[in-house]
């Protein structure tokens, strides 16, 4: 059994709860997810069954929207409200200026990664070590803003600001991070306290399943539905036998990337242009 199924997570699972579920569901280990998303979160989680697990980290690296909930004048040890409190503070921002600093936001910059992440530091994952009360230096990975706006009115309550804002951002974002990062634009401190990912790449909220649907074992998206961002040719004779030896091909199809399917529309691989060569090359081989 081979194809992708989009879940809508619900709070409290984690993304490899989800995981264990679908290998249930569906009878098989060979399962993967294409970008976690914390307990507190919820939205749209890709999971991947059978020979699509070989898109996972394709599938990971497409851009992701979110609609997050702000809260600032508190400043956890996790980034949100799941964690410790470390410090409070009044907090007076106008809305104009709130806005301002949302726009300038929209950008590529080195964002910290926050200490309690899976994210490796000398083969440990950061969460690790802050579990066990150890310092290390956090890494800062590139990441792009593409866009952000703020969704909601903005509310004054206890001396603390709360707000709405949707985003959409590149692989490796962490919302907690960037709403810390708004944050200090402001002058002051900020922690997210709710998070739905509304869509990653051409999957978004409405396409997906709930974990109560799941249990009907609803039928997995095909291979070649989920790769119709790219451009598809159905081979066959001698073009497959090429393709299913992992050939290289003259570019005759002009394009960059091209998926290409056999006459059941079964997917045989991915191929990429190879630049210095001149030559399409395999990139993905799936053999369905």
């Amino acid at each position: 059994m081979n194809g992708v199924i989009a879940i809508n997570k619900e709070k409290g699972y984690t993304s490899r709860d989800i995981v264990n579920i679908v290998g249930r569901i569906y009878h098989t280990r060979k399962v993967g997810h294409t970008g976690t998303l914390d307990p507190m979160a919820t939205g749209v989680l890709i999971v991947c069954v059978g020979k699509a697990t070989k898109l996972v980290s394709l599938l990971t690296s497409t851009e992701k929207e979110y609609v997050a909930d702000v809260l600032l004048g508190v400043e956890t040890d996790s980034l949100d409200t799941d964690g410790n409190i470390l410090r409070e503070e009044r907090v007076d921002c106008e809305q104009t200026r709130i806005d301002q600093v949302l726009k300038s936001m929209k950008k590529t910059y080195l964002q910290e990664v926050p200490k309690y992440s899976a994210v490796k530091v000398k083969g440990k994952k950061l969460y690790e070590y802050a579990r066990s009360h150890q310092e290390v230096e956090l890494p800062k990975k590139e990441v792009t803003i593409y866009d952000l706006e703020r969704v909601s009115e903005v509310f004054h309550e206890n001396g603390k600001i709360r707000f709405q804002i949707r985003c959409k951002v590149s692989k490796g974002t962490y919302i907690r991070s960037l709403i810390r990062d708004i944050a200090y634009e402001l002058g002051t401190i900020g922690v997210m306290s709710d998070l739905c990912r509304t869509k990653q790449g051409i999957v978004e909220l409405k396409d997906c399943v709930s974990l109560k649907q799941l249990e009907d074992q609803p039928p997995l998206q095909s291979i070649a539905d989920i790769l119709s961002i790219y451009p598809q040719k159905i081979v066959d004779g001698k073009e497959e036998e090429m393709v299913l030896n992992g050939r290289k091909l003259q570019n005759r199809y002009n394009e960059k990337k091209i998926v290409f399917l056999n006459k059941d529309r079964r997917v045989l691989g991915i191929y990429q242009f190879d630049e210095e060569e001149q030559m399409m090359v395999p990139w993905k081989m799936i053999l369905e």
